[in-house]
């Protein structure tokens, strides 16, 4: 699943937000998440625990790892909870 789009669409922030997805800010990336989307299969748990710890708060520290491999781990997600936006224009 890609990402950064719904329906073969680039995302939006302002999309996002008002489906009910929470965004958690980082320096190259921004990761947004909709609990209310989530499966709780838990490929982004797996797939990077530095990035996605359910029992720390905020669980998601975007900083924690590459813009690449947040990109992969996201788009391992069965559901679409998970989606993003990068700040390079990419």
């Amino acid at each position: 699943m890609d990402g950064s789009k719904i329906n073969d669409k680039n995302v939006t922030e302002e999309r996002l937000l008002s489906q009910g997805y929470r965004k958690y800010t980082g320096e190259g990336l921004d990761i947004y998440y909709s609990k209310d989307i989530c499966a709780h299969i838990g490929n982004c748990v797996f797939g990077n625990p530095d990035v996605f710890e359910v029992g720390r708060r905020p669980w998601i520290i975007t900083d924690n790892g590459s813009v690449e491999e947040n990109i992969r781990v996201i788009n391992t997600c069965p559901s679409g909870a998970l989606k993003y936006i990068r700040k390079d224009g990419k």
